[in-house]
């Protein structure tokens, strides 16, 4: 009775000292730990195995409804219990507190040997598995399998429950790491687009814009911003062609201003300003080392304006390739940067401008035909001032003003002659000339009444066509007339020569009555 109280006081001894041997390896091991959440756990998978003196252990990460093997320890058997499709499995089920520990004993071989003898060449006697966990949630299945019997213990839950415990701790730390990189990168992209935008902001503050609204109020200009107002409300696609200088880009912030995109931003690109081999990388973007002087990627504008608009002003300008990625982002809304081979998709409304006939660069072969229609769903044509001569007084006095605020004078009006003047010119440069002259008068005139530079690129004109053109009436009879042969000398109606000149029917015929304007 005595030697059995020594023998099992003696176990007990044993047992603790292994107890406590085994915390100090787990201990040790904790210590060893890295950054790398997956190599810890294949340590813990191998101290598992030791631990427990087991021929093999193994750790299965739970993804979805799948099971893969994540750590190995030992000699791998040649089938899994758990696998077993027909139940044919004897096994017990250990609970300790909130853990079980599946206790798989020798399987009943006999009935495989009926059907395939080699169905189970690892002699397995025994298999301990347990469920890992982070926060009550499974995340993997960690087990130990044996060759011989072995009657399970409490302190193998216990030990098994530590560690699997601990693979808990590191699978949170690994989705903690990977959602931690996700958000970096986000960080990073969001970081890399708003230096890009700082970029562009610069440059429009930098370059400005020629006039800040759009003047006048003659029937040609109505036509088009009546136009402007139709589509804006749509993603439709925009051409706007006309003359340097005719307010195409003030035509594109009207209709992204009263478009549903009005609060995105409105990136503009000149095409034409851009050298052939960067207009891509401006366009789409690049990749750090896509080419010498790439020390860094670049958000292109493409992405720039994802969600909002982009203005492509002098798109004939673009080279022939670069026009077949931009037709792909009309048709599919992608893109790659340059040197990369990733596919980004934006959601971008493109407004295009051109100050070329582009059918005659389509004719040229110098623009795709197909790109061509993809751009002319919705066209818009702004009108040249020699075809607005109506707005040009209101026009002039807006720029008077402007720039007599600008420069502290008090021009309180401007002459009749120096009207005349204004409205006897051509204006090639259109409005952005006629702005040009306005604030070269202000500058040099000297008391209240605005004076215009007789030696102007506009007076040169002036003297070259006065034996030509010397009165208003003449100018005005010939505009009319090229309005009448224009409608086939239709007065009436809402395409008649009345509607584009801004006047009544009855004003107009009485023009021509005292202008001596006849139909041929």
């Amino acid at each position: 009775m005595k030697a059995e109280k020594d023998k099992s006081l003696q176990d007990s001894k044993t047992s603790s000292k292994n107890i406590e041997n085994r915390i100090a390896t787990l201990n040790d091991c904790f210590l060893q730990f890295g950054h790398n959440p997956d190599e810890n756990i294949n340590r813990l998978v191998a101290l598992c195995g030791e631990l427990m003196n087991a021929d093999c252990a193994l750790y299965n990460r739970l993804q979805g409804n799948m099971l893969f093997s994540l750590g190995q320890w030992g000699t791998p058997p040649d089938y899994d219990p758990l696998d077993d499709p027909k139940g044919h499995i004897c096994y017990d089920v250990i609970k300790q507190g909130s853990d079980e520990l599946l206790v798989v004993r020798e399987l009943q071989q006999s009935h495989y040997a009926k059907t395939d003898p080699n169905v189970i060449p690892f002699k397995l006697k025994t298999y301990l598995g347990i469920a890992v966990k982070w926060n009550k949630i499974p995340v993997g299945s960690l087990c130990v399998v044996y060759q011989n019997d072995l009657e399970p213990r409490a302190e193998n839950l216990d030990l098994m429950s530590i560690i699997g415990t601990a693979i808990g701790v590191e699978e949170e730390r690994k989705r903690a790491n990977e959602a931690l990189e996700s958000a970096l990168s986000e960080v990073e992209k969001l970081k890399n687009r708003l230096q890009q935008e700082n970029i562009y902001l610069k440059e429009e503050i930098k370059f400005g814009y020629d006039f800040e609204e759009i003047i006048g109020n003659s029937e040609a200009l109505n036509i088009v911003l009546r136009k402007a107002e139709q589509v804006a409300p749509t993603d439709a696609t925009v051409l706007i062609e006309g003359e340097s200088g005719t307010g195409k880009e003030l035509i594109a912030h009207a209709i992204h201003s009263m478009s549903t995109r009005k609060e995105q931003p409105l990136v503009k690109v000149n095409c034409g300003a851009i050298s052939s081999g960067l207009v891509e990388s401006e366009l789409f973007g690049h990749e750090k080392g896509a080419f010498t002087g790439a020390i860094d990627r670049r958000v292109g504008r493409f992405e720039l304006a994802d969600g909002g608009t982009i203005f492509l002003d002098e798109v004939v300008e673009l080279p022939q390739d670069t026009q077949i990625k931009l037709l792909r982002v009309l048709q599919d809304g992608e893109f790659q940067r340059v040197g990369s081979s990733e596919t980004l998709k934006v959601d971008v409304r493109i407004i295009a401008a051109a100050n070329r006939d582009v059918k005659e660069a389509v004719r040229a072969a110098e623009f795709r035909q197909d790109l061509y229609y993809r751009l002319n769903v919705f066209p818009i044509f702004t009108p040249p001032l020699r075809e607005r001569i109506q707005d040009i007084e209101l026009l002039a006095g807006y720029f008077t003003e402007k720039y007599s605020r600008k420069l502290s004078k008090k021009i309180e009006m401007i002459p009749k002659e120096a009207l005349d003047e204004l409205m006897s010119y051509s204006w090639p440069g259109n409005v952005r000339e006629l702005e040009n002259v306005i604030e070269r008068a202000v500058i040099l005139s000297q008391g209240p009444e605005l004076k215009i530079d007789e030696c102007s690129e506009m007076g040169v004109e002036m003297d070259i066509n006065l034996s030509s053109i010397k009165k208003l009436e003449d100018v005005e009879r010939t505009h009319i007339i090229r309005i009448l042969e224009e409608t086939n000398w239709v007065i009436g109606g809402k395409r008649g020569a009345a509607a584009l000149l801004g006047m009544n029917t009855g004003t107009l015929r009485s023009r021509m009555k005292k202008l001596g304007i006849n139909r041929p």
